[in-house]
C-alpha cells in the first residue's frame, strides 16, 4: 500500500495509512448516476470520452511532474484501491475521476467546501439558458 497520509503544516505527508473512507461530497457524485455513457446517448454524442476526460489526463500528469505532489505509482496504488472498495459500482472514467479527487482531498490538495462551490458554479452555468 502507498502512504497517503494527512498533509502537515510543513511541505510533506505524514507517514499514516491510506484513508480510504468515504468523502461526503463524493459520495453524493457518485450516487447521482450521472455518467458520460448515458449522458452522451441522451444528447446524441458519438465521442465515447466524455470532453472533461482530457483535463483528468492532464491533472494526473501535472501532478506527478518533477515536484512529485501525487507520485504516479502512489495516485495509481490509491485509483487499484478505491476502484475495488469506494468506486466500483462506477464505470471509467467517471471511477478514475472520483479516486484522483478522493486522494486529492486527503492530501489537502484541494477543499471539499472549495470543491463544491465550484461544481455549484459549472452547474449554473451549463444549466443557465
Amino acid at each position: 500500500m502507498t502512504s497517503l497520509g494527512k498533509k502537515t503544516s510543513g511541505s510533506g505527508f505524514t507517514d499514516t495509512d491510506p484513508d480510504f473512507s468515504p468523502i461526503s461530497l463524493l459520495e453524493k457524485v457518485r450516487n447521482r448516476g450521472r455518467v458520460w455513457k448515458d449522458l452522451a446517448e441522451k444528447y446524441g454524442v458519438d465521442n465515447p470520452d466524455p470532453p472533461w476526460k482530457i483535463n483528468l489526463d492532464s491533472t494526473c500528469e501535472a501532478l506527478a511532474s518533477e515536484q512529485c505532489t501525487l507520485p504516479v505509482l502512489e495516485r495509481r496504488n490509491e485509483e487499484d484501491e478505491l476502484s475495488e472498495t469506494l468506486y466500483q459500482d462506477v464505470p471509467y472514467p467517471e471511477r478514475q475521476l472520483l479516486a484522483l479527487v478522493h486522494s486529492m482531498i486527503q492530501r489537502g490538495l484541494i477543499d471539499e467546501d472549495e470543491l463544491a462551490r465550484r461544481m455549484k458554479f459549472v452547474d449554473k452555468r451549463l444549466n443557465s439558458t
